[in-house]
């Protein structure tokens, strides 16, 4: 039997699909990882369809819709119990699995099929709440008290992790989470079994606030000239739920300085990032490695960064939902550099595609696709849209696109929006009000109906959509197994 690959899984926190200069973006520089989309493939309309940590990574881990993993919104503290899960397989395979970062599952030392996790999901409020010692629930803090003193802590500098504010990480590069997730790295291919192959998840907290780079990051835009964010015609829907006081406000008009701050740190993050990548890119090529892996780059979710006077993710806009995906192999393996697909690919499509590379069975309950005749230029077929939505502001955000259009549904009030986002890519005009898209607006709303169809909110009733039905971030069979409900 041939040699079985490695595979490197890195996953950001919060970038959205739009910032790389490669696809390019009129600021952020991300060098490294555009050579990666030139040595590669890079999926130009690859979405989050539940766009929040939590159930964005229940997506990748299992390979499932939300319909099946259950997590429509955002919930802490519901137990992850699912059988088949991504490192699970390549454990059950004979591969070496490493998660170092962010995992955001519950309990908080859920393995969830690694052999091995080395943790640091950021501030995470709610294991703070119900963990006396934090060592119970991250390994980043322990190690930076062993390097700085036993009372030094990474909020130091005070800066909240859902908030705008933004400044320079206030302690040396070395010590930075990002930095410590990469290092982590580096030694795992030091340490590793020579005899095995491995899939090795680097799960990074950033650009997740705090926007926190290092300082030459910081500053590398906090001058640069911006273009304005863009915001649509149809804002008005969302200030009844405006705060322009709160720093980790969903709505608000900003002052631009705070809003030019915000950028640069979020920016910063993301060139802070692309340099650590190489980093330990380089260091695999000096083990001998490169020649036998692959690399899959992309995140959890976006971030509205002020789009549309909005913050935070969660919302069906391209800011929040559009996600960066990036699939790179060793030359003659099996993804040729091709440049941009532009099918639909969503996380669940991301563990079929591994076990695809490594030559590992399917397993059945896996819902994704896996994307590897889409890099390789193949005409098979796929999915003609793909169906979102998340629980925010006291209702139910869904969604259905195609990369091409997207139609929007309140669960609320029963608002409706469309989007052309070939001609309008930052979603500026909502067609649905300017009239005259009945038909286009019919099918959309048909698709979502048959995406709807059974489920126990009552979305659909009489094949038609019905607003105002009560929602909750958990499905009820994964309430009943958490015991919730």
């Amino acid at each position: 039997m041939a040699e079985r690959p490695n595979i490197v899984v890195i996953m950001v926190d919060q970038w959205r699909g739009d910032c790389l200069s490669v696809a390019g973006h009129p600021v952020v520089q991300t060098p490294y990882l555009d050579q990666m989309a030139l040595d590669g493939v890079r999926f130009g309309s690859a979405y989050s369809a539940t766009p929040t940590c939590i159930p964005a990574r229940a997506a990748l881990l299992t390979g499932q819709t939300q319909a099946t993993h259950g997590r429509v919104g955002y919930q802490d503290g519901v137990n992850w119990d699912y059988e088949t899960t991504l490192a699970g397989e390549f454990t059950r395979h004979g591969y070496q699995t490493q998660a170092i970062g962010k995992m955001h599952v519950y309990p908080e030392r859920s393995q969830m099929g690694f052999q091995n996790v080395i943790l640091h999901d950021g501030f995470l409020n709610y294991a703070r709440s119900h963990n006396p010692n934090m060592d119970y629930v991250d390994d980043y803090l322990p190690w930076l008290r062993q390097q700085l003193g036993r009372d030094a802590d990474y909020f130091d500098h005070g800066v909240n992790c859902n908030s705008y504010v933004a400044r320079p990480w206030d302690k040396a590069e070395e010590l930075h989470p990002t930095n410590f997730v990469m290092t982590q790295g580096i030694e795992f291919l030091k340490r590793r079994d020579p005899r095995k192959p491995f899939m090795l998840f680097l799960s990074l907290h950033r650009p997740h606030p705090p926007y926190d780079p290092p300082a030459w990051a910081f500053e590398q835009y906090l001058h640069r000239e911006m273009p304005d964010v863009p915001v649509g015609d149809w804002v008005d829907c969302f200030e009844p739920f405006a705060d322009a006081h709160r720093p980790d406000a969903f709505y608000a008009r900003i002052d631009p300085h705070v809003l030019q701050r915000a950028r640069a740190g979020y920016y910063g993050h993301m060139t802070h990032i692309d340099h650590q990548v190489n980093r330990f890119i380089e260091r695999l090529a000096e083990f001998g490695l490169r020649d036998n892996t692959y690399f899959l780059f992309t995140s959890d979710h976006g971030e509205m960064l002020g789009d549309h006077n909005l913050f935070r993710k969660a919302y069906p806009y391209e800011g929040s939902a559009h996600i960066p995906m990036l699939l790179l192999g060793p030359r003659g393996g099996l993804v040729p550099s091709r440049g941009v697909s532009n099918a639909s690919v969503e996380l669940r499509d991301v563990m079929p595609t591994l076990l695809d590379l490594a030559g590992l069975p399917i397993p059945d309950c896996v819902e994704g696709q896996s994307m590897l005749p889409l890099a390789r230029g193949e005409g098979a077929p796929w999915r003609a849209h793909l169906h979102g939505e998340h629980t925010v502001l006291g209702m139910s955000l869904q969604w259905v696109t195609d990369g091409r259009w997207k139609y929007v549904w309140f669960s609320g009030d029963g608002r409706e929006q469309l989007f052309d986002l070939q001609s309008d890519p930052q979603e500026r005009h909502d067609l649905a009000a300017a009239g005259g898209h009945a038909a286009e607006l019919g099918r959309w709303r048909q698709a979502l109906v048959e995406a709807l169809q059974g489920r126990e909110e009552g979305f659909v009733q009489a094949g038609r959509l019905v607003p105002g039905r009560p929602v909750q971030p958990c499905l009820r069979h994964l309430r009943q197994q958490s015991r919730l409900e």
